[in-house]
């Protein structure tokens, strides 16, 4: 067939034309010279600049104001996380802090206290996370803490959960918390263990007062079959108590409420 000659390129200083337009013009050459190949030129315009103007573009409106936002990539980008961390980064270096809204944290012994922590999670619609896979300087990324344990060592004055949280307490002591909202949660046994039933709440409430966090989410101490507990002050327990050994037909009505209550008081769910 006859060749149809490609039109010259010109140098000037005038700005790029948009994609749209380099891409259709394209196109229309590729349609009408059979056997040519698009200009590498372009090709290789193309690669470079579309992911420079996304990148460019995402950066610049996640770092204007140092305030969070929701993401959404119609594209279905795999690197978003890349990206979040990237930018992350670069605020931290400008002095903007990125946050997340709620972390929950939990550690378990039985399984029972994941199980608790699962049920919240869907409730209060984050995601439960494993305190051992964190450390204490990622607590100061959320604008709110919902944490959880079991009581192990039952009627110890300290470490009595016997989980990761007992290598941390002394360290989230000692971490700038002040004013953020914390409640917590804990498992125990009212029937095994009735003298001693979640006494974990208590050691974790104490520990995040002491680093300033705004303690939340305090139950009354009347709907339950215990016999004793140092987490009961007055007549309430300073967090969520949970028996998944004898009253787990319970835990989601009991969830459902709190997690109203401590929204409610400044949790930012």
């Amino acid at each position: 067939g006859r060749q149809v000659p490609l039109p010259r390129t010109t140098h000037s200083h005038r700005p790029l034309p948009v994609l749209p337009m380099a891409f259709s013009a394209a196109d229309t050459i590729q349609k009408r010279a059979a056997g040519l190949r698009r200009p590498r030129s372009l090709n290789a315009a193309v690669a470079l600049l579309v992911p420079a103007i996304v990148l460019a573009a995402a950066t610049q409106w996640l770092l204007s104001p140092c305030s969070p936002k929701e993401i959404s990539f119609t594209g279905g980008l795999r690197a978003v996380g890349d990206l979040r961390s990237a930018v992350g980064g670069a605020a931290r270096r400008r002095g903007c802090t990125v946050r997340e809204a709620v972390g929950l944290f939990y550690a378990t012994q039985t399984g029972n206290t994941e199980t608790a922590a699962g049920v919240i999670a869907e409730q209060a619609g984050v995601e439960a996370t494993d305190v051992g896979d964190i450390g204490v300087e990622d607590l100061a990324g959320y604008d709110g803490l919902i944490v959880g344990c079991p009581t192990w060592n039952t009627d110890a004055d300290e470490y009595r959960s016997g989980t990761a949280w007992d290598d941390l307490l002394d360290e989230v002591k000692g971490a700038d918390l002040a004013g953020k909202p914390v409640a917590v949660f804990g498992c125990g046994d009212s029937q095994g263990y009735g003298d001693n039933f979640c006494d974990g709440i208590e050691e974790l409430h104490e520990t995040f007062a002491a680093a300033g966090a705004k303690m939340v989410g305090y139950v009354d101490a009347g709907g339950y079959q215990h016999q004793a507990s140092k987490s009961v002050r007055g007549d309430k327990f300073l967090g969520l108590p949970l028996d998944e050994d004898n009253e787990n037909d319970m835990t989601e009505e009991r969830v459902a409420s709190w997690v109203a209550q401590i929204k409610g008081e400044g949790m930012p769910l």
